[in-house]
């Protein structure tokens, strides 16, 4: 989301970038540090540019130059705080990728703060762009979480719905968030053997 390099035009024609300083990359990680802290502190409704500036002692108009708006700009933060790679899929059946996926993604979802969870619910509830935003970053992890465990599935033979990906994104977080955030219990062993066996299975499969 940051903005491409840019150059005065003259004529249609651009002057090199090379002339101008390299990108402080310094300051962009005080940019997302700051956003991610104020957004759990205050809220989303709350949160401004101008308390970015002041917080990360960087100027209004660098970050302008690199999100186009706050909710661009509280979704490169959310992203800088929880981009990690899915495990490749290693085991030998759908159950057993499965279980190491749903283990994986009950971690990530343990390191967010609940705060920040909330912050992040609320906005998307009241900013139409923030929603966007979250929604195109959740649907790309939600593809990089199930494409090659469903793809290799399917190559051994499992007979999968159509809709499994999608089925897999809307169901495994949902339940472990709630596990987690509103039964106020860990997402151990037995809950994760539990999700895959009694829940994804069954749906995932074709019937």
């Amino acid at each position: 989301m940051a903005g491409a390099p840019s150059g005065a035009r003259s004529g249609g024609t651009a002057r090199p970038s090379v002339l101008g300083r390299p990108r402080d990359t310094s300051r962009d990680l005080a940019i997302l540090d700051a956003t991610l802290a104020l957004l759990t502190e205050v809220g989303y409704e709350q949160l401004s540019i101008e308390a970015v500036a002041s917080r990360s002692g960087v100027a209004k108009t660098t970050i302008y130059r690199r999100y186009r708006d706050k909710a661009a700009l509280v979704a490169a933060a959310v992203e800088h705080r929880s981009h990690h790679t899915p495990p490749e899929p290693a085991a030998d059946d759908l159950r057993g990728d499965l279980l190491g996926l749903v283990t994986w993604l009950g971690r990530q979802i343990a390191e967010q703060e609940i705060g920040l969870l909330g912050a992040l619910f609320a906005g998307m509830r009241s900013d139409a762009r923030l929603a966007e935003e979250m929604r195109r970053t959740l649907r790309r992890d939600a593809a990089a979480m199930t494409d090659e465990p469903l793809r290799k599935a399917i190559r051994h033979g499992e007979q999968l719905t159509p809709r499994a990906a999608e089925l897999f994104a809307e169901v495994a977080p949902a339940l472990i968030v709630h596990r987690m955030v509103i039964a106020g219990e860990p997402c151990d062993e037995p809950f994760i053997e539990h999700l895959v066996d009694d829940i994804l299975l069954p749906l995932l499969r074709s019937r």
